[in-house]
């Protein structure tokens, strides 16, 4: 075990923790009322909004997972990149107006708009249990991130305890401990609060990294010159299949349409105090994807500083396989002080967004599922206590899932979680502009974008990228499910909707008016 190392990260963490329960105190509100704990009173100005934001979206699986791809599966693994700089022009033209409406009408959730919207409780239903079972995996991937940083000091993850024994995974253990009490005090501040160290940290490790490593590897031409050209640049089409390049596009596209729909965005967008907040954010995110596509590039860094070869990666880190690349190349490239501040930087950003992830999906639960069907005249109290409650149940689920199943099995189900959450499309983003759509054509297009998403995703084996191939006109077209059933999803809405519409002219049940949107 690295001591220094440990020392600092371990001193980070007590930091964070420390601030997290500061955070009840800051801008303080009524943590009894839903809307103050779950989404920060909506007081978020543009500073806080940024960071909160990024920390939410750009996680410590993030920092993990791109670069394993392109140190494992070369420029296809680079998808990540463009897909969120694409999305901010989405969040700039759609989005505001979700943030406009809710604000108007109290809505905490995208399903609160839905019911709103379409007046329809078992749309918004649908909305709901999607959010929550496309969440929970990511949550997990989370842990994910942090095992790699705390397997990256040498911690073993199996700790002999005087009088106990051993005990599994008791580093995740005390750190999701105090991550559920200092989120179950603070709610949404907490994250927010602690994702200004966090991002600071991050910024640091990356702008070293992007520094140091080149340097004592010779230089970006000869790091590039040493990796394999073969995958660096994406393999031509053929005349039978558009091959690895319609699978690019397409895992970009669908990413960039799914991002925004998950219940930890738009916790992070309804919290923010204006409108305007969120078209400053807009503009200003794509800072991130700035320093993502450095983070990727330390995949690269890796492979041509052959970490394979290392003993900081053979001794242990083999396990994991390529997650483990940027970490040990951290061991090989700094000192142990910096070692710690990089790697609390990444378990500091499994804590941000899975706090978020947690209280986004006890926003869902409370408001569409318990006041909706079990207690519709449950006073505000009583409601913010049960999403506190059930942000607990939400971070033990995710907990067990990661002990108790195989990694790949979190990272496939986080995967078919993106092809779930897109279903939810046409009731928001459709249900921003127009109230024409039936709302049961709506769930009936739910319905077939989910059921042929389960079909594509097993019919290819869970494979890591949910790619499935169609088959159109002799021509083979590796398409990202999310896509397909996207397209399969808004057909059958559109052509329902125009069939209810005609034949029973039921006038729309709308709460909302469009005043509300500006």
């Amino acid at each position: 075990m690295n001591t220094v190392a440990v020392t600092i990260f371990v001193a980070l963490f007590l930091l964070v923790t420390a601030i997290g329960f500061v955070a009840a105190r800051w801008r303080r509100g009524d943590l009894n009322e839903i809307s103050e704990w779950g989404l920060g009173g909506r007081r978020f100005g543009t500073v806080v909004t940024w960071f909160l934001l990024g920390g939410d979206l750009y996680t410590a699986y993030t920092f993990i997972a791109v670069p394993a791809a392109l140190f494992g599966a070369g420029a296809s693994g680079f998808f990540a990149v463009p897909y969120t700089i694409l999305v901010y022009p989405l969040v700039y033209a759609v989005y505001q107006r979700l943030w406009s409406v809710a604000k108007a009408k109290g809505y905490v959730t995208a399903a609160d708009f839905v019911r709103g919207r379409f007046g329809n409780g078992t749309l918004a239903l649908a909305v709901a249990v999607t959010g929550i079972v496309a969440t929970m995996p990511y949550i997990a991937l989370q842990l994910v991130g942090m095992e790699v940083a705390i397997g990256g000091l040498g911690i073993q993850m199996d700790v002999a305890v005087p009088g106990i024994g051993m005990v599994h995974d008791l580093p995740l253990l005390i750190a999701f401990a105090v991550l559920a009490i200092y989120t179950y005090s603070s709610g949404l501040r907490a994250p927010a609060l602690i994702a200004l160290v966090k991002d600071a940290l991050l910024y640091v490790t990356v702008i070293a990294a992007i520094i140091v490593i080149p340097a004592e590897l010779g230089g970006f031409g000869k790091i590039f010159a040493a990796a394999n050209t073969k995958t660096l640049i994406l393999a031509a089409p053929s005349a039978t299949s558009l091959g690895q390049q319609a699978s690019y596009a397409t895992l970009a596209l669908g990413s960039t349409l799914a991002l925004f729909l998950y219940p930890h965005a738009v916790t992070g967008l309804l919290s923010s105090s204006s409108r305007h907040v969120v078209r400053r954010n807009a503009a200003i995110l794509p800072a991130y994807s700035f320093a993502l596509g450095l983070i990727a590039l330390l995949g690269t860094m890796a492979v041509a500083a052959g970490v394979k070869s290392m003993p900081e990666f053979a001794a242990g880190f083999k396990t994991f396989g390529p997650q483990y690349a940027v970490p040990a190349l951290f061991v090989h490239a700094f000192p142990p002080w910096f070692v710690g501040i990089a790697f609390a930087a990444i378990a500091i950003g499994a804590l941000v967004p899975a706090a978020i992830m947690a209280i986004a999906c006890a926003n869902l639960f409370t408001r569409n599922i318990y006041r909706e069907y079990i207690d519709p005249h449950c006073k505000p109290a009583r409601e913010a206590q049960v999403a506190k409650i059930v942000s607990l149940v939400v971070k033990l689920g995710a907990l067990a899932f990661i002990i108790e199943l195989p990694t790949k099995f979190a990272i496939n189900l986080q995967l078919l979680g993106g092809v779930l959450i897109i279903q939810t499309l046409p009731s928001v983003n459709f249900g921003l502009y127009s109230n024409r759509l039936n709302p049961w054509a709506l769930l009936m297009g739910w319905g077939a974008g989910i059921g042929s998403g389960f079909a594509m995703t097993y019919g290819s084996g869970f494979t890591i990228t949910t790619v499935y191939p169609l088959q159109l006109f002799g021509l083979t077209i590796p398409c990202y499910a999310a896509v397909s059933t996207l397209v399969l999803n808004i057909a059958v809405s559109a052509a329902f909707s125009w069939l209810f519409n005609a034949v029973l002219r039921t006038p729309p049940s709308d709460e909302t008016a469009e005043a509300d949107y500006a």
